[in-house]
């Protein structure tokens, strides 16, 4: 969502901290969750984690399933369920590198048939207030910078 979450910081941080072959331990800064695993898929990793592009496709599917499910509530309508699916496609770009070419998302709540006609202002509305689906869509500046690790 555009507006700051309850409980939510503006600013977030993430770890990454090498293992072994591709395979890297995740720590997210400031919070509570547990480390993730993140590797490489078979042949360059051993698949011991979700790889990047994965990742991105769990984050645009809860973002928008988040979202949604925002709106119901707050439309005073109760899903019993939620069920997303994300169907994503690689593609070789002009260089011949890989990249993410598409991601196709489908979320499927399950609501009380008498709920059904008012979800669709929630419906027209929910993928507007989704921070990551939307940042993805307009491009998101990412600035690398490589340093020397002062322990090695």
């Amino acid at each position: 969502m555009d507006q700051q979450a309850v409980g939510e910081q503006p600013d977030f941080g993430v770890t990454l901290t090498l293992r072994q072959g591709y395979e890297f331990n995740t720590q997210f800064v400031d919070t509570v969750v547990p480390p993730l695993v993140l590797d490489e898929s078979p042949s360059l990793g051993e698949g011991h984690g979700p790889n990047p592009a994965r990742l991105l496709a769990a984050a645009i599917g809860h973002c928008l399933s988040s979202s949604l499910l925002f709106c119901l509530r707050k439309a005073r309508i109760q899903p019993t369920a939620l069920r997303t699916t994300v169907q994503g496609t690689l593609v070789r770009n002009e260089r011949g590198r890989l990249r993410v070419g598409g991601l196709r998302v489908t979320l499927s709540p399950t609501v009380p048939p008498a709920d059904r006609e008012r979800m669709a202002r929630c419906l027209e509305l929910f993928e507007d207030f989704c921070i990551v689906t939307e940042s993805v869509r307009k491009g998101i500046d990412v600035q690398a910078t490589v340093t020397q690790d002062p322990a090695g």
